[in-house]
């Protein structure tokens, strides 16, 4: 081989190493996006320019609504949903794992088709059932998505769902806009199984829209999930963060 065809062998494998190292850079690069927090999903709403005052509906014969009770509705055409500006209702979940020749990552999945809705009676919730396509659930990784979709089954159980089991106390505040810390204990459904939990929450009235933000540590195996894996994955936790953003707006 002569050195002119050494040379341009050499050149050839270094372009090609590069390609493929860009290549895993992109596929297991963390870019996860920041966790939910209710002051920065408060911003987005109010950026948004909703109506002032509880709530932009009107009541029969033209008085406009006051307080907070009543029927309040997931709203999905409020805000965006995208992994760069998730102002908008998503739910999702954050999961640790442990990646060849890269080390800790955190894989986070997310829809926005959430549906349901909460009914307020002077300063307690009800009643609340919420359910979520999980079909629709995607990544910060696309290639991860197929997987993401055999490990939670919806195939056979496309919707998860979470029902309240007991009121919860908002405050005398709330519908001054106060920021609410509560705990909502309910019935959780995911792969079909159905586990009593208690899910942290943080609330706010914001111009018209209830802002509600909530994160809940679960175990996969306790609802019949095994944690997807590949070749480059070395681990992946047994357990992850099931994350919510709702925007609830108030039936007429």
């Amino acid at each position: 081989m002569s050195n002119r065809t050494k040379t341009v062998s050499a050149v050839v494998v270094v372009a090609v190493l590069a390609l493929i190292g860009g290549g895993l850079y992109w596929f297991l690069r963390d870019d996860a996006p920041d966790e939910v927090d209710l002051d920065t999903a408060a911003e987005g709403v109010s950026t948004t320019g909703s109506t002032p005052g509880g709530s932009s509906s009107t009541a029969p014969g033209g008085a406009a609504p006051t307080g907070i009770d009543g029927t309040w509705t997931v709203d999905t055409s409020t805000g965006e949903f995208d992994y760069e500006s998730a102002t908008g209702t998503f739910v999702g979940f954050r999961v640790s794992e442990e990646l060849a020749s890269i080390g800790a990552a955190e894989a986070v999945g997310r829809t926005n088709a959430v549906t349901g809705s909460m009914t307020i009676a002077g300063t307690e919730v009800t009643d609340a059932t919420f359910t979520v396509d999980m079909t629709t659930i995607t990544t910060n990784e696309s290639r991860r998505d197929r997987r993401v979709q055999e490990a939670l089954n919806t195939g056979q159980n496309p919707t998860a769902t979470f029902t309240l089991t007991a009121p919860i106390d908002l405050g005398a505040d709330a519908a001054d806009g106060s920021e609410v810390t509560a705990t909502a204990k309910g019935d959780l459904t995911i792969n079909g199984v159905t586990r009593a939990v208690e899910f942290p929450l943080q609330a706010k009235l914001v111009d018209g829209t209830v802002v509600v933000v909530g994160s809940l540590d679960v175990t996969f195996s306790d609802y019949g999930v095994t944690a997807p894996s590949a070749p480059i994955v070395l681990s992946v936790d047994d357990h992850g963060v099931l994350e919510l953003q709702l925007l609830l707006t108030r039936t007429p």
